[in-house]
């Protein structure tokens, strides 16, 4: 028997019209025990709620305040997507109500607001609480990973995690709220972009225990809309050292401005045995290389074409793409709002403790730059907690 989990999405947005896309394209999905049906959707825009009305949900299922959305009896779960100073308020609203929460990264705008938002995670155990981050279901991280739980590496030397894109690289693009610092937080591309480089090595137990950053402010003013120019005041570019608990270095970089690159998302881990290798540029090839001592060092590519964490009608010569990622990442979180321990799939989506480590990363990455110094994340995180 197949459960529907019916949904209502909070700010109507890019990634609300992505998880529609998804919802509607569940049937490119094999063999599943669960399926999304959005119910109602929330914004004030009247042009992204006419695009739910139109494809989506019929006209009564569209609300301008989000507290009646939550007061429907017909909603199990609630994605929210909305600017990061809004996270605190309606992510707690939604837990009060007692509904599953897939919320974007980050977790709160700053440390006051994510231990808020987690005080009240901790009191509804029941409620699956997840964060949105899809790369680690492209079939080339899964790949790496597999490498790395393998033990076929060896003993980890360095990672380096990467996601860069120039969606900021137009000085004449005007400004938006993630460049404000009331709207976005303090730790700028950080916030927005963090969890996809440390969402694979946190879920690997690479914690780091130091951590030192420097973050650039590339563009400082941008056009306001209205024929006049105001400040911008989030950081653009983030690079990040870190050393883990293991006690290998990482390299982590967060960039909205890196010429030459559209949106591309990398991991590569070296070990004494073996390396491993992925990027979203090169959509169908991993790369790895095996070594034994004297032997020959050399990398080799594997063209991998679909082969996904949950099955699908495509064939497996056909090469997978950003839509199939955010379909399978849903795939993921209702398979854990079904099944609990006993979800099908192998990897589940951020959890809200995942978050929360992210979030301590990037306010030591923040700390640091202004310091100077290296920091620990974990001892702010204590002193703070």
């Amino acid at each position: 028997m197949t459960r529907t989990i019916r949904f209502g999405i909070i700010g109507a947005g890019l990634m609300g019209r992505e998880f529609a896309s998804a919802a509607a394209r569940w049937l490119h999905l094999l063999d599943l025990d669960f399926r999304p049906e959005i119910v109602a959707v929330c914004d004030t825009d009247e042009g992204r709620a006419g695009w739910f009305r139109d494809r989506v949900v019929p006209a009564e299922g569209l609300h301008r305040d989000y507290r009646e959305l939550l007061a429907r009896d017909d909603v199990d779960a609630v994605y929210c997507a909305v600017p990061h100073d809004l996270h605190e308020r309606m992510y707690i609203d939604i837990l009060q109500a007692g509904k599953h929460l897939f919320g974007e990264k980050p977790f709160g705008i700053d440390r006051a607001a994510n231990q808020a938002i987690m005080a009240e995670v901790k009191r509804h155990p029941n409620l699956v609480v997840r964060c949105s981050s899809e790369f680690p279901f492209w079939p080339g991280a899964m790949r790496v990973i597999e490498a790395i739980k393998s033990g076929r590496l060896g003993r980890i030397i360095e990672v380096r995690a990467a996601f860069l894109h120039s969606s900021d690289l137009d000085p004449n693009k005007p400004i938006n709220w993630k460049r404000m610092v009331e709207k976005n937080g303090e730790y700028g591309v950080m916030g927005d972009l963090g969890m996809h480089v440390l969402h694979i090595p946190i879920r690997l137990g690479w914690i780091p225990t130091s951590v030192s950053a420097r973050l650039s402010n590339i563009i400082t003013e941008r056009p306001d809309g209205r024929g006049g120019v105001v400040p911008c005041e989030t950081w653009d570019n983030a690079m990040i050292t870190a050393e883990s608990e293991q006690g290998f270095p990482m390299l982590l970089e967060v960039k909205r401005i890196a010429p030459g690159e559209m949106d591309t998302w990398s991991l590569e881990v070296i070990g004494t045995s073996g390396c491993a290798r992925f990027s979203t540029k090169q959509p169908k090839t991993y790369w790895y290389l095996d070594y034994e001592p004297g032997g020959q060092q050399a990398w080799s590519a594997v063209d991998l074409g679909y082969r996904s964490a949950y099955p699908s009608i495509t064939g497996d010569i056909f090469e997978f793409g950003f839509t199939d990622a955010i379909l399978q990442m849903w795939a993921a979180y209702c398979d854990e709002v079904t099944n609990g321990e006993h979800m099908r799939g192998s990897f589940r989506c951020a959890t809200a403790e995942e978050a929360t480590l992210q979030h301590d990363i990037l306010m030591a990455a923040l700390d640091s730059h202004k310091t100077g110094r290296s920091v620990d994340p974990r001892a702010a995180a204590a002193l703070l907690g």
